[in-house]
């Protein structure tokens, strides 16, 4: 049985990402800058929108902190 690569593995990640962004009602566009910076929690992303939230402010909301404001 072969082990998949952690590169396979990454792009499986990436895809369930923006898959469940797209499904939360995210722009194609948008959900792949979102699945695709590892710092953002999707889950909690996702958890604003569920409760009324539009994406594009649930994404300013939890964006993460530029590290030179920080």
């Amino acid at each position: 049985m072969a082990t998949k690569t952690t590169v396979e593995t990454v792009d499986e990640v990436l895809v369930w990402r923006r898959g469940q962004l797209i499904e939360a009602g995210f722009s194609a566009a948008a959900a792949a800058r979102v699945a695709g910076d590892v710092r953002y929690d999707v889950h909690a992303v996702i958890e604003l929108v569920e409760r009324g939230c539009p994406p594009d402010l649930a994404t300013r909301i939890l964006a993460p902190l530029d590290e030179n404001t920080a």
